[in-house]
């Protein structure tokens, strides 16, 4: 067995980014950016003004002082000539300051005169102006290449003027489920037949960590018929299998994917859930073999399936994100396998506080569905008591 730290790395090490592709900037949310954007205009494009009120000069705007309104400039209409001694322009939040202005007199600094507007508070050169190039210079680098878009970083390149951009295509997922005893979610159920969570499970998991699910139809306990869906699947950025990936005596995967030209990188992994995992590829598509008990299938999906998928979609490689919190209960030691526990996980006192369930059971979907994050458990692990610091996944998906 190895490590679950060396199976991540031999993982990611296998795999390179998909293909790109050009996408318009509204559909961008959640895509892995594949070139910098850089800013096409500056933001703001020129001094504009950020209150209501009127462009002036600072040394004019004595309290008591009257100023003459020499026009007016809403937002996209800029006012063509010079502010000089004792002038005002009328401006709203957004308009263009005109030449000669240097600071913006709000409207509730004023009041009505005839021909213009009184003064009734100073104000100081530069006051209420956006500085053109203030939130961005053009030519400025706004994203990088490698990050994944968020509605913000969306909106940021709508700024920059940007109708289109560049990103990693989606990753192609095969997902093959493999058993007699399955059937679809809805199906009647054969006898001794149990409903197939994994398939539709997996799929929901390949869409939130950015790719592209194809379901394929279960293949029963027969390795031909694993090796005629492995080579449907062709064409796949990564087929993930799950189900037969152990040593019993209808647990075929291996046998099947065999047939296909099936090369192993490796098999067994030292942790509980998940042991019976398989790395390889058939040519140039990698395959990931999943267990087939559904809690098993998941942590391992959190541990290797979301890692992987983010290199394909262009991301640099990394594990999963660990983060510290307080045990409430006790655990025993544990034993060569790396463990990780389904667990509620609450505040406490400004600080994470993790409460495994008491049944561990990697065919419960009830607890998994509970749980809030997987708490690790290092192989040897000597007992643990409440309140000690331990490692957790928080659990968003």
């Amino acid at each position: 067995m190895i490590s679950v730290a060396e199976a991540r790395s031999r993982i990611l090490a296998a795999l390179r980014p998909v293909g790109q592709e050009i996408v318009p900037l509204a559909g961008a949310y959640g895509r892995v950016l594949g070139a910098d954007i850089n800013a096409r205009v500056a933001h703001p494009p020129a001094d504009v003004s950020a209150m209501d009120g009127y462009a002036v000069r600072a040394e004019d705007a004595v309290p008591g002082l009257r100023l003459r309104v020499i026009g007016e400039a809403p937002a996209g209409h800029p006012f063509a000539g010079n502010v000089g001694r004792g002038e005002a322009v009328r401006l709203f939040t957004g308009s263009f300051v005109p030449a000669g202005a240097d600071a913006i007199l709000i409207q509730e600094n004023t009041l009505p005169a005839p021909g213009g507007v009184e003064v009734t508070e100073p104000v100081t050169a530069g006051r209420h102006i956006r500085r053109q190039g203030q939130d961005f210079a053009l030519g400025d680098v706004l994203l990088a290449a490698g990050g994944r878009m968020t509605v913000r970083d969306v909106a940021l390149g709508a700024a920059g003027n940007h109708p289109w951009v560049r990103v990693f295509r989606r990753p192609r997922v095969a997902i093959l489920a493999t058993g007699d005893e399955i059937s679809l979610p809805g199906e009647a159920l054969g006898v001794g037949g149990i409903v197939n969570s994994n398939s539709t499970m997996l799929a929901a998991l390949v869409s939130a960590y950015g790719g592209e699910a194809f379901v394929l139809p279960a293949a029963g306990d027969d390795a031909a018929a694993i090796a005629a869906a492995a080579d449907s699947a062709r064409g796949a950025d990564l087929l993930v299998t799950t189900g037969g990936a152990s040593v019993g005596a209808h647990d075929l995967v291996q046998a099947g994917l065999g047939r296909q030209g099936f090369a192993l990188d490796f098999w067994k992994i030292a942790m509980r859930p998940g042991k019976p995992l398989i790395f390889g590829r058939i040519g140039d598509m990698p395959v990931l073999g999943l267990p087939g008990n559904p809690v098993s299938a998941y942590v391992c999906a959190v541990l290797y399936l979301g890692p992987a998928l983010a290199v394909l979609a262009g991301q640099a490689a990394a594990g999963p994100v660990f983060e510290a919190a307080r045990l409430q209960g006790s655990l025993g030691p544990n034993d060569v396998r790396e463990d990780y526990l389904r667990a509620r996980l609450h505040r406490r006192d400004g600080g994470w506080v993790v409460e495994p369930f008491v049944r561990q059971d990697s065919a419960m979907l009830t607890p998994l569905a509970a749980s809030g994050a997987l708490l690790r458990r290092p192989p040897f692990q000597p007992a643990l008591a409440d309140g000690d610091v331990v490692e957790i996944i928080r659990l968003g998906l």
